[in-house]
């Protein structure tokens, strides 16, 4: 048997990752509620995408949906109230390779996140923001949010939101270097899958408001929605989502609309009567921060305390 010849050299296959692999602890949300549905939608994308799950990180604030991280089989970060995007920027600054994933809700990113909102996209890093919009402070037990309809009665106005709500779509097309903006609902799964898709696809932020279901505390807000889809107008684009004709069946109002059209991404996004569902806005042009932010990372102690000496250098006398 020693004169033998054999080869024992083994093939290593590539790896190939199932939802399995994106999954982390079981998702303990409410029965009914919205975030199932973008949690399942996010493991599709990134299994369809093939990428390692140690090459991805979910991060999030406070609040129902930002227990998004838990449930992710990737590195996840559960920060502080208002706090994800300055967390996913730092990630993003100090390891630029990693896909990252902001899970974020109405209150915890349009009220005490308002600052870092405007400035993150500004920053324009590369990454996937999605805020799941119920227009109620859920964990918390149904305190007004910034977008709960004026008249919405919630533990904090009895009598009825007092203040018309805040518009997410038109704020965020008003930031400087803004560079994807879209929206969509929790409850149409092809089109949920393919708005966080194209998201995924863009390099930049990637700003996703999901109208989405809580029918605990603000079914009001979304129940008409589900009701009545002649509310909302679907954005057909060569450029935008692209569209399943089980979507355009059940949104049967649609309009030509070219994502890199700024003035009527605005003009839909301002419009009360009917709410606009897919791209509104994209300029994959638009500068990326982290191009800056990692410049000299990979150099070594020395080379930055000579870069650091050679700066100062300048103001000597």
């Amino acid at each position: 048997m020693f004169g033998i010849k054999a080869d024992w050299s083994l093939d290593v296959f590539e790896r190939y990752f199932t939802l399995g692999d994106y999954s982390g602890g079981e998702a303990r949300w409410c029965p009914g509620c919205g975030d199932f549905a973008v949690l399942n939608t996010v493991h599709r994308v990134l299994r369809d995408a093939q990428l390692p799950p140690e090459k991805s990180v979910a991060v999030s604030g406070i609040g129902c949906s930002s227990r998004l991280p838990h449930y992710m089989g990737t590195y996840g970060l559960h920060g502080l109230h208002g706090r994800a995007l300055p967390l996913a920027n730092g990630v993003k600054a100090h390891r630029p390779e990693l896909d990252v994933w902001v899970a974020t809700g109405d209150g915890d990113c349009f009220s005490i996140g308002a600052g870092p909102w405007i400035h993150s996209v500004r920053l324009n890093m590369d990454m996937v923001v999605l805020v799941f919009d119920n227009a109620i402070y859920g964990l918390t037990k149904k305190q007004t949010s910034p977008t709960s309809p004026a008249g919405m009665k919630t533990n904090t106005h009895p009598g009825g939101a007092p203040l018309p709500p805040l518009n997410p779509l038109t704020i965020t097309l008003g930031i400087t270097n803004v560079s994807f903006v879209a929206q969509v609902t929790d409850w149409n799964p092809p089109l949920l899958y393919q708005t966080i898709k194209k998201a995924h696809e863009h390099r930049g932020t990637s700003f996703v408001r999901i109208l989405q279901r809580c029918p605990v505390f603000s079914e009001s807000f979304t129940k008409p929605m589900q009701e009545h889809p002649e509310q909302f107008v679907l954005l057909e684009h060569e450029n935008g989502i692209q569209l399943d004709d089980s979507v355009k069946r059940v949104f049967a109002n649609t309009v030509e609309h070219d994502p890199r059209d700024w003035l009527g991404a605005m003009k839909l996004a301002k419009d009360d009567e009917k709410l606009p569902l897919g791209l509104l806005y994209h300029d994959p042009d638009a500068i990326v921060y982290e191009d800056i932010a990692t410049r000299n990372i990979g150099k070594s102690d020395e080379e930055k305390i000579a870069a650091i000496n050679a700066a100062m250098d300048a103001f000597a006398i």
